[in-house]
């Protein structure tokens, strides 16, 4: 459980760095933004790994038995984070809903799996990432963040639940390969 709980600390302890305007512009100031960003970037990626396989070889310690009603509520919040993940990055109009839409994809992703898993390492695991999500828009937010105003077609938004709801359907079928375990809606 020691490397998930590292993995973290990695992880997240350089996702924080952003937050914190004067030290983010001093560490990239110091060598460089170039360095600054590969430095950031491997440190994270460091951290992802490292959480990863400490997931993997986790002990099941059980912490709590989730209802069985409560995966038919994840399914709904893993459609909605999925399909709003990429909302981010694409000109569509939920950015004039929604701040943030990756984080609030994180942090639907994050209850759901909450709501599906009641280990000891998918409480760490979920909960810190959903807690740094909600974290991370309140930080984003005392820093200025704004919806956007710009209007686009509607048809951008609807290719986004297309693609949203492709990916989902993608990611179930995909889950058991890559996660080693099954999606099961019961």
């Amino acid at each position: 459980m020691w490397r998930l709980a590292a993995g973290l600390i990695v992880f997240f302890g350089i996702h924080l760095v952003p937050t914190n305007g004067p030290l983010r512009r001093r560490l990239a100031a110091w060598k460089g933004e170039g360095i600054y960003r590969l430095g950031y970037s491997l440190i994270a990626a460091a951290g992802f790994l490292l959480l990863i396989y400490g997931k993997s070889i986790a002990p099941e310690i059980m912490v709590y038995q989730p209802p069985g009603w409560t995966a038919h509520l994840a399914w709904v919040l893993m459609w909605l984070a999925v399909t709003i993940f990429p909302a981010a990055y694409l000109p569509t109009n939920l950015k004039r809903v929604m701040r943030h839409p990756f984080l609030w994809g994180v942090a639907l992703w994050a209850i759901a799996h909450l709501l599906t898993n009641g280990d000891m390492a998918s409480l760490l695991l979920f909960g810190a990432f959903g807690l740094y999500a909600f974290f991370d828009m309140w930080s984003a937010n005392r820093r200025g963040a704004k919806r956007s105003k710009t209007r686009y077609p509607f048809w951008r938004d609807a290719l986004l639940v297309v693609f949203g709801t492709a990916a989902y359907l993608l990611i179930i079928r995909l889950h058991p390969l890559l996660f080693g375990v099954g999606v099961n809606p019961n």
